[in-house]
């Protein structure tokens, strides 16, 4: 593990970016960005132009490690380059900002009202070649889409196991189990999912270190006993859907969780803009999630 880069997610100022969106969720991301399918006539076009939005996002002077801990990078965002350097790479050697990698496959068909993660038979050999393209850590995403016991303690366990296999692989796993934003039972389901948190923290080895990132929480600071848990780096928040202001409103009310949005974070960069208009918009994007991070 790299202690500098430790170092900084654990204890540094600023938030955690995610750019990976993956498969089915890149069109919509594209088209969001002003980029139609239309633009692209197959897969590796589509990941071409995803690469080209996320390295004007990486490449802007507003992606900075004064607000910036770290990136989430997509598989394929991973294996290529910005300027003649792997993504990770640039990220850490040019930007100061610590890479991570989304490692799951997608989620099942819901059952007990979650969605568990598809298996990943490849995760040990994608490990691998995470470590040797010097990624920090990794994410997995889960979804919870009621509060129901059973359902939510398989998601936990799920994502501990694998959580488990990745620490022992030598990178910081970051635990995903999302609650939906829009289910009528979310303070529920967000007190079953932190008991089921607590207790696997609690019989995890005590050099175990993970991350966690989770919804916004209906409850204000429902989560500052896991931001303290000694096995736990750091808390971050996902947007859930939620528009950039609304999510920061509801981040700032949380002390101690940092955000680690995505759509929230690029909602308002368009393909057309200026050079000048991108740095402009994403700075200020960036200067809002930072604030609410902070608190």
């Amino acid at each position: 593990m790299n202690e500098k880069q430790l170092e900084r997610i654990k204890n540094g100022k600023g938030f955690v970016a995610a750019l990976d969106q993956s498969g089915g969720s890149t069109p919509k991301a594209l088209s969001a960005y002003g980029v139609e399918e239309t633009a692209y006539s197959d897969e590796e076009g589509m990941y071409a132009a995803v690469h080209e939005m996320r390295t004007r996002i990486i490449k802007s002077k507003a992606f900075d490690s004064e607000r910036i801990l770290g990136a989430i990078l997509f598989e394929n965002t991973m294996d290529r380059e910005i300027d003649g350097k792997l993504t990770s790479d640039y990220l850490w050697e040019e930007k100061g900002i610590v890479p991570f990698l989304k490692v799951d496959k997608g989620l099942a068909e819901e059952e007990n009202g979650v969605q568990l993660m598809k298996p990943m038979p490849d995760l040990d050999g994608l490990l691998k070649r995470a470590k040797e393209r010097n990624i920090f850590g990794t994410k997995m995403r889960s979804v919870i889409n009621k509060a129901q016991p059973d359902g939510i303690k398989q998601v936990v366990e799920q994502q501990f196991e694998i959580g488990k296999q990745i620490a022992a692989a030598g990178l910081v796993p970051i635990i995903e189990p999302e609650v939906s934003v829009l289910i009528d039972d979310k303070a529920q389901a967000e007190e079953l999912l932190k008991h089921e948190i607590s207790k696997q923290l609690s019989e995890l080895d005590p050099d175990t270190k993970v991350m966690l990132k989770l919804t916004i929480p209906t409850e204000d600071n429902l989560y500052h006993d896991l931001i303290e848990d000694p096995h736990v780096i750091r808390v971050v928040a996902l947007s859930g859907g939620y528009p950039q202001k609304e999510a920061n409103e509801k981040l700032t009310r949380n002390h101690g969780l940092i955000a680690s949005f995505s759509r929230a974070l690029s909602q308002d960069l368009s393909f057309s803009q200026s050079e000048e208009e991108f740095d402009k918009t994403l700075s200020a994007a960036i200067e809002s999630i930072y604030a609410a991070s902070i608190t």
